[in-house]
């Protein structure tokens, strides 16, 4: 069953040929399947989870619905799903904040909790001003918040995110001092940094496309050993002057509660 929902979510939606006629002919499924998002609608995990599930019907007959349980740095969806019925029927998407969760204190979760699926994907954050903004790149921004301490604003997912992670170790690097203002996702620290609320918006590579294609954002940096190629212009971290930075990725994969058959 387990293999047959990752199918589902994952391999149907994606539109590979699959007939109609398959989810007929099993008992599983025979109703929708809700899949749980732990972060704001809009965001880069929510997108993709969208992505992932608009054909589900299409092949199998049965809807898969996106749910977004939002707060707690995401331990609120990811929580629900563990004690969701193992009978196929939930699915999750877990990310990377999951690692952080003991230590934080925000919920007793850890990867056994789950019946892993698939990993959806893995991708570096990258730092956004507005369009507008006068930094033009990754060291104007560090300049100015070495000469200001406590004025440069930067939005973000949350304390212990990939986002907060990469401008926090950035910070204690060079030795900067900035003002971390945490969003529920992604999705309103965009928002936030078009509209001139906060400084600077670290989010996830994928998360700023479409405001980088409208010229609505400046990337100032990619954290990444290589330029991403819908990007070709914004440099990666060690291209803008940081050589030395700790890459680390943010990941999203797919996720069962415990003991859902295989």
């Amino acid at each position: 069953m387990m293999k047959k929902i990752g199918f589902i979510v994952i391999v149907a939606v994606l539109s590979i040929g699959v007939t109609g006629t398959y989810g007929a002919a099993q008992q599983f499924p025979s109703k929708d399947i809700t899949l749980v998002v732990p972060w704001a609608a809009g965001g880069g995990t929510d997108t993709i989870a969208r992505t992932l599930v608009k054909n589900a019907k299409k092949y199998f007959g049965v809807n898969v619905n996106v749910v977004n349980k939002t707060g707690g740095l995401g331990a609120i969806g990811m929580g629900s799903v563990t004690t969701a019925a193992p009978d196929g029927y939930t699915a999750g998407v877990i990310t990377f904040h999951l690692s952080n969760y003991r230590m934080m204190g925000l919920a007793n979760l850890s990867y056994k909790d789950y019946s892993l699926i698939q990993l959806i994907n893995r991708e570096g954050a990258a730092a956004s001003v507005a369009f507008n903004s006068k930094f033009q790149t990754l060291k104007d921004l560090i300049e100015f918040a070495k000469k200001n301490p406590g004025v440069v604003t930067a939005g973000h997912a949350g304390a212990g995110s990939v986002q907060h992670l990469s401008l926090a170790s950035l910070g204690l690097r060079e030795k900067v001092k900035f003002v971390h203002v945490p969003f529920d996702g992604s999705a309103p620290a965009r928002t936030a940094v078009v509209g001139g609320h906060v400084t600077v918006a670290v989010t996830t590579i994928s998360e700023v496309l479409q405001l980088y294609r409208g010229k609505m954002v400046k990337v100032l940096y990619h954290e990444d050993t290589k330029r991403h190629w819908l990007y070709p212009d914004v440099p990666t971290i060690a291209e803008a002057g940081y050589p030395n930075a700790k890459i680390i990725y943010d990941w999203r994969a797919l996720a069962a509660p415990k003991g859902v058959p295989a």
